[in-house]
């Protein structure tokens, strides 16, 4: 998907929501690095604006434009924006069901 294809927020975050996660807009500055994330739930991402690189299971993924990524919960993951601007994505995470039992 090239630089110029629109995602829309509220599409994604309609799809998202249908999937059981939210959404939500990130913007990093060019260089920013995000080492050694773990999180509870899954997370999804999904990039409109830029290139990062995703570390993760030993493997290094670049992203760019288009690209969407699960990460799943108890993954440790560094995030880096290698592009020359802002990198913008969405990301969302899966949202836990409640239990209507008592």
């Amino acid at each position: 998907m090239s630089e110029q294809t629109r995602i829309d927020m509220a599409v994604t975050g309609r799809e998202w929501a249908e999937r059981g996660f939210s959404c939500e807009l990130w913007v990093d500055p060019p260089g920013q690095v995000w080492s050694d994330f773990v999180h509870d739930v899954d997370e999804l991402l999904l990039m409109q604006r830029g290139s990062i690189v995703l570390e993760m299971h030993g493997r290094v993924l670049r992203l760019d434009p288009g690209d969407e990524i699960t990460i799943p919960a108890g993954t440790r993951h560094t995030v880096r924006n290698v592009g020359d601007g802002a990198a913008r994505w969405l990301y969302g995470y899966r949202r836990s069901v409640q239990s209507s039992e008592t």
